[in-house]
């Protein structure tokens, strides 16, 4: 097994495989533009005249995916492998003479059928034009509604978070899940068939999470901001002050254009939780940046040093979950201090993971704003290199590793929606708005495109 590490270029990936003659090429992927960049991969492979077969996995693919964007660029197998303990078995048919033949003409057979449905899907569920999805917007009473003001316009650093208040509020189901480990805490526990693993890891995880706190082996930092903001189309302009004579920055928005089938459900997108700019309301938007991976890799590393790769694993999870712990924490600071649009707010841990407050906290590059390119303004707004020691690679995913980001929306009837596929005329409409060409466009959103680019 040869690793060559993150965010490596095609050209490199294909002249290692070449020079080690590689057997199988692996690529996985963590974040959206590490799709297009899988296909981009495929198809050089197939210039380049390779005959290796091509596993593809990571957080953000899917089996979907690999056969309508992936598979069809390369001739001499692409497979699709949904964790690494698959993995073995896949390439155990691969490297048999006798039984790759017949794997591969199975696995391609399946992906015949998933791009049929796939383009069946496209019949059946049709998409609007933007104009028309535009008329379907959401319509909020801004009339009869006051936008809360928070309690200071810019930003705040929260330096050498402490790590103690954050562990209270870590959702170990996710982490469980990591491990391959089904079922919801704390219920998991008690699980007839995973009870036991899922305890004896919950345990080490506790005595790990212990010596992280005691001695602090990671740092946190955060940053939050909230700025003056207006709605103008499916884009909001943020302002220095209440002035609000120029925007400092637009954050581009997105809009569904799928046909809703239920009378009156609208085509949503983030904009339409800001008051219009020619509403006459002064509203706001927030932001925040937090990591708890500060030291994450060299702690793993000194487990590595000690041929402890189970710690070092350990250690990854735990820096995501206080991450995740410390977004939560900030989002109730918000609501509760720093915006105080909910001042008197009272709901469990468990109410808080189930995401029953107001407000919501989207981030670039999920559901409701697939563009990852977005975080670089987010970024630059809340000055995370120096507030919060993180930085974003040329592909926007953000480091440290153990990081999360996003904005605030105040309004009651903000909630989390998927924007879906989109037609060609958003993606030039969108281009044009944040000054980018459409080709570009298309790449950093090829996985929500509704046609073929």
């Amino acid at each position: 097994m040869i690793d060559l590490g993150v965010m490596v270029p095609a050209d490199k990936i294909l002249s290692e495989a070449k020079r080690h003659r590689a057997d199988i090429i692996g690529l996985s992927g963590l974040i959206t533009p590490s799709l297009d960049e899988m296909r981009h991969v495929a198809a050089e492979m197939k210039r380049l005249n390779f005959r290796a077969p091509l596993l593809i996995g990571g957080a953000t693919t899917s089996r979907a995916h690999t056969a309508v964007k992936i598979a069809p660029n390369y001739d001499h197998g692409v497979v699709y492998v949904t964790d690494a303990s698959r993995a073995v078995g896949v390439a155990g048919a691969l490297m048999s003479d006798e039984r790759r033949p017949a794997y591969l003409a199975e696995v391609g057979a399946d992906y015949g059928r998933i791009r049929e449905e796939h383009a069946k899907g496209r019949e059946r569920n049709p998409r609007i034009d933007l104009s028309a999805a535009r008329a379907n917007a959401l319509s909020l009473d801004w009339k009869n509604y006051t936008p809360p003001a928070p309690s200071f316009i810019g930003v705040r650093a929260f330096r050498d978070y402490d790590l103690g208040v954050l562990a209270r509020h870590i959702d170990w189901t996710p982490f469980f899940a990591s491990w391959d480990l089904a079922g919801r805490y704390p219920r998991i526990l008690e699980d007839d068939i995973v009870g036991e693993a899922a305890r004896g890891l919950f345990a080490d995880a506790q005595k790990l999470l212990a010596d992280v706190i005691a001695n602090k082996r990671l740092t946190a930092h955060g940053v939050a901001g909230f700025w003056p903001a207006n709605a103008v189309g499916d884009d909001i302009e943020l302002y220095a002050d209440e002035a609000r004579e120029s925007p400092i920055a637009v954050l581009h928005g997105l809009r569904q254009q799928i046909a809703k089938r239920e009378a009156g459900a609208p085509n949503f997108c983030l904009s339409d939780f800001v008051a219009p700019k020619d509403s006459g309301k002064r509203d706001y938007v927030g932001a925040f940046a937090v990591t708890a991976g500060v030291g994450e890799e060299a702690l793993a590393a000194s487990f590595d040093r000690a041929n402890d790769n189970y710690s070092g694993i350990m250690a990854k999870a735990l820096a995501d979950r206080l991450a995740e712990a410390f977004a939560e924490h900030l989002h109730a600071r918000v609501r509760r201090e720093l915006w105080g649009y909910a001042k008197d707010e009272a709901i469990s841990a468990e109410e808080m993971i189930a995401e029953k407050y107001q407000g919501v906290r989207p981030a670039p590059g999920y559901p409701a704003q697939p563009d990852h390119t977005e975080k670089a303004t987010l970024f630059r707004l809340l000055n995370a290199g120096e507030n919060a020691e993180m930085a974003l690679t040329e592909s926007y995913a953000m480091t440290p590793p153990a990081s999360v980001s996003g904005l605030y929306f105040s309004h009651p009837q903000s909630l989390y929606f998927g924007v879906g596929n989109i037609a060609k005329d958003q993606v030039e409409d969108y281009a044009r708005r944040k000054k980018t060409p459409v080709a570009e466009v298309e790449r950093w959103l090829s996985p929500i495109l509704g046609y073929d680019a």
